[in-house]
C-alpha cells in the first residue's frame, strides 16, 4: 500500500496538522505496512526535519513569495491552488499511483483536489472548518461539535465516508501508554501544565505566566512547554528562570508524560483538546484561532473543558481570577476530569486502510 501526504507546517500555520498526519502515517506504516511519502512546502518555522527523523520519504516544495491575489487560508500555500497542484503532479507521475492521497491543509479545496484525482485511487481529508467543497472519498473531522452530522452537508460527494467527531481522534502512540499509567487524580491542583501550541503567534503563554505569578499557590509546580516555531520562546525562558516554582521545556517528545503528571492545564483549542480529553486532563482554554471559537464554546458547553474565550478577550487578569476561583473546587475539577476522559476515546477508522 502506498499513501501520500500533503500537509505543511511553518510559525503561521503551526505544527498541528503535519503533528497529526505524522500520528496517522505512523499507525498505517505499523498496522498496515504501507509506503510512507509526505510532500511539504519549505515555509518558515517548518517541521520538515521532524517527518525525516520519523524516517518518512519527504519532497520539499520551494518556498515562494506569497501573491497579493491569494486571499484567506489560501495563503498559507504562498501560491495558487492550480500551481501547488501541478507541482504535486509533477512529483505523483514519478511514483506508484498512490492508493491514498490524504490532504490536511485549509488552503486547498476541490479545485486542487479534482486536479490530482486522475493521478490517485482515493482522497482522502483532513479538515476542521467546514467551510468549502472536497472531492474526497474520505473526509475525517476529529473535532467536538454539536451540530456535527450536518456541518459538511453539501460540501462532499455523495459517496464520501464521513469520519466525525473525537472517537476517530488520531493520538500518538504515548498518549495510549500514558493512559494505561493514568495516575488518580482527587481534585486538587499540585501540577499545573501551561502549553499553547506549537507556534503560539499571540504569546497566551506569557499572558498564563503572568497570571499565575501574581497568585500566592501554595506547593505548585508549573510545567511549560513551547514550541522551536515559538517566537517569544526565549522570553518565556527568562520569565521561568526568575519563579523558581516554574520549569522551562522547549519542543517535547513526552508530552503525555507531562499532562499524566498535570492536575490541570492551561492551554489552546487545537488539536492538544483531545489529547487532554484521553488522559482525563481538566483544562482551562483560549481559543487562539477562528476555527477554535465554535469548537471550545461546544466543549464548554457539553462540560468538557473550562473555557476563557478568544485571545483578543482573554487578558492576564481573567486568568488569574479564573485560576484563583477554581483552584480550590474539587468536586468541579474531578467532574470535569470524567467528563474530559469520557469524551476522548480514540482513533477507531484504520480498517479504511485495510
Amino acid at each position: 500500500m502506498n499513501i501520500v501526504f500533503r500537509v505543511d507546517s511553518s510559525t503561521q500555520i503551526g505544527s498541528g496538522h503535519v503533528m497529526r498526519c505524522i500520528t496517522l502515517a505512523g499507525k498505517l506504516r505499523k498496522e498496515n505496512n504501507a509506503e510512507i511519502m509526505f510532500i511539504s512546502r519549505d515555509l518558515p518555522g517548518n517541521l520538515n526535519d521532524v517527518i525525516q527523523k520519523k524516517g518518512y520519504s519527504l519532497i520539499v516544495l520551494p518556498q515562494c513569495e506569497p501573491q497579493n491575489e491569494i486571499k484567506g487560508y489560501e495563503k498559507w500555500l504562498t501560491v495558487t491552488q492550480q500551481q501547488d497542484a501541478n507541482a504535486c503532479i509533477n512529483v505523483l507521475q514519478k511514483q506508484c499511483k498512490p492508493d491514498y492521497l490524504i490532504v490536511d491543509s485549509y488552503a486547498i479545496n476541490e479545485e486542487w483536489e479534482k486536479k490530482l484525482r486522475p493521478f490517485v485511487h482515493k482522497i482522502m481529508v483532513i479538515d476542521d472548518l467546514a467551510n468549502r467543497r472536497h472531492d474526497c472519498d474520505v473526509l475525517l473531522d476529529q473535532n467536538f461539535y454539536l451540530n456535527k452530522n450536518f456541518r459538511y452537508k453539501g460540501l462532499v460527494p455523495s459517496h464520501c465516508q464521513l469520519l466525525l467527531g473525537p472517537k476517530y481522534v488520531l493520538l500518538r502512540e504515548e498518549f495510549y501508554e500514558a493512559q494505561k499509567k493514568m495516575r488518580k487524580r482527587d481534585g486538587k491542583i499540585y501540577n499545573i501544565l501551561i502549553f499553547y501550541g506549537g507556534s503560539d503567534l499571540t504569546n497566551e503563554t506569557m499572558k498564563a505566566l503572568r497570571a499565575l505569578a501574581m497568585l500566592s499557590l501554595p506547593k505548585v509546580l508549573v510545567n511549560v512547554i513551547v514550541g522551536e516555531g515559538n517566537p517569544y520562546k526565549d522570553e518565556v525562558a527568562e520569565f521561568c528562570q526568575q519563579h523558581e516554582f516554574m520549569k522551562y521545556y522547549c519542543q517535547v517528545d513526552n508530552m503525555a508524560e507531562f499532562m499524566n503528571q498535570a492536575d490541570l492545564t492551561l492551554g489552546a483549542g487545537g488539536t492538544t483538546t483531545w489529547e487532554r480529553c484521553f488522559l482525563g486532563l481538566p483544562a482551562v482554554v483560549t481559543s487562539i484561532a477562528d476555527n477554535q471559537i465554535q469548537i471550545c464554546k461546544d466543549c464548554a458547553e457539553a462540560r468538557y473543558v473550562l473555557y476563557l474565550g478568544s485571545e483578543d478577550f482573554v487578558t492576564e487578569e481573567i486568568i488569574c481570577k479564573f485560576i484563583e476561583k477554581i483552584f480550590f473546587q474539587s468536586e468541579m475539577l474531578l467532574t470535569l476530569k470524567i467528563r474530559s476522559f469520557e469524551l476522548g476515546k480514540g482513533d477507531e477508522f484504520v480498517f479504511l486502510f485495510d
